[in-house]
């Protein structure tokens, strides 16, 4: 699998005093990135539509059509930037060997200019829309309630904002215009859609399945996640109504295994048994999962504590795995040009994360698990050790016999270099981790 990275986080570009300039910043940091550098493939970037002030981050969009360079809503840039700067940032993350994905929030407005009276209620609501761009005007009859359907039957409404109905055809036929605008004339790669909750299948389906044409003729399928926050069977569900129009294109983010994960930093003495319970969407379903550590939604849920165990275990096991730039950034956890950081994880990610994932060991404390290796990537192990004052490991049978095993990546409550290892005729040998720490081994095929 890839490995993506999350280009922003809550309020960036106005903490890092670059507002109106994140897409230039972004565009100077992707050769550091790329496929030549940390070895990303693919840079998920925050909603590029004008919102409803000057600071928003984007989630609640007022003109689609408006991507900085019209001067409403206090501002002529977004908070991230205009076009000219967004058109330049793709075509850097592609010439860098990255796909870029979009973050498309097609369920709730904000910013109407005026209010106005639903006739079929008789409640007062900002529904009226009156974009600079001419794009996408809208009334009470493009929200819910609307007399293409009076009842909402699909979807939840977030916090007080508009309700787009879809089955209106001038709001569907605008959602599919931005589709295209982002896919064929911006040149993106993929789809992460917001708050998928919000309407129906059917409708993000349409979307993900239209035969979308690059300039050069060619015809292309993007790249679809969905967010729906929720438990592992919810988003099973939806996987399930979502493949039967896209032939199983979606995957969903893991939030099962995130809330796991942020017990394993956490929480002393976390059992990490329940690791192996199934009660993720990696587990049941590792090739529609991005799995993640920490998002821009996490704020007050906060992982605080050795936040590269989380890491670990998504860069080495089933899933897509996203990086969040706060951690990667903010919280210096990049160590580039040492085996402690993410970027150790990422290269072990690319050369040996690879074959069918076998858990060969699980108590409270210890978690040991095998790659077994394709034609590309010739496999690991890795070990999570929950420990937290001294070095930890179990002898476990592999499928290698008498292979050697060299550490690659781990990090820890102690900086003593980890041993090679050798396993015996049957493949069997010990393999241990740091206190409050893991190791990633790598068989050495000579």
């Amino acid at each position: 699998m890839a490995v993506m990275m999350q280009g922003f986080y809550w309020d960036c570009a106005v903490k890092e005093e670059k507002k109106g300039e994140w897409w230039n910043y972004l565009n100077g940091e992707i050769a550091k990135l790329g496929k030549q550098g940390a070895g990303f493939d693919a840079i998920w970037l925050p909603p590029i539509s004008k919102a409803a002030d000057a600071n928003s981050m984007g989630y609640d969009p007022y003109d689609y059509f408006d991507l900085g360079d019209l001067d409403q809503k206090g501002s002529i840039k977004t908070v991230y930037g205009n076009e000219a700067e967004l058109r330049r940032l793709i075509a850097t993350i592609h010439e860098n060997g990255m796909g870029a994905i979009a973050d498309m929030v097609i369920n709730h407005n904000s910013g109407a200019d005026a209010e106005e009276v639903n006739p079929l209620d008789g409640k007062s609501r900002w529904t009226k829309f009156n974009p600079a761009s001419g794009r996408f005007s809208r009334d009470w009859n493009s929200f819910h309630p609307s007399r293409y359907e009076r009842t909402m039957i699909e979807g939840e409404k977030f916090a007080g904002f508009p309700h787009l109905c879809h089955r209106n055809p001038s709001v569907y036929t605008a959602m599919f215009e931005y589709a295209r605008l982002i896919i064929e004339d911006l040149d993106f790669d993929g789809f992460r859609f917001d708050f998928v909750k919000g309407f129906g299948t059917w409708m993000i389906g349409l979307l993900a399945k239209y035969q979308y044409q690059k300039k050069d003729g060619r015809e292309f399928v993007p790249f679809v996640v969905g967010e729906y926050w929720s438990g592992p069977d919810d988003i099973g569900g939806w996987l399930d109504d979502v493949a039967k129009i896209t032939d199983g294109q979606m995957a969903a983010f893991d939030f099962p295994l995130r809330y796991k994960l942020k017990d394993v930093c956490d929480t002393p003495n976390y059992d990490l048994r329940n690791l192996t319970d199934g009660g993720s969407v990696s587990a049941a379903r590792p090739f529609n999962a991005v799995t993640f550590t920490e998002n821009h939604d996490m704020g007050g849920n906060e992982v605080v504590n050795d936040k590269m165990l989380g890491y670990s275990f998504i860069l080495t096991q089933d899933g897509y795995p996203c990086v969040f730039w706060w951690d990667y950034y903010n919280c210096a956890l990049a160590r580039p040009g040492t085996p402690h950081g993410i970027d150790a994880l990422i290269a072990a990610h690319h050369a040996y994360a690879g074959g069918e994932n076998c858990i060969l060991h699980a108590d409270p404390d210890l978690y040991i698990s095998q790659r077994g290796g394709n034609e590309s990537q010739s496999g690991l192990i890795y070990v999570l050790n929950n420990l937290g004052n001294q070095w930890s490991g179990t002898s476990v049978k592999t499928k290698w016999a008498n292979r050697k095993f060299k550490p690659v990546a781990w990090d820890g409550k102690d900086d003593a270099y980890p041993d090679e290892r050798t396993t015996d005729g049957d493949g069997n040998s010990e393999f241990p981790a740091p206190p409050r720490g893991y190791c990633v081994y790598a068989p050495v095929f000579e």
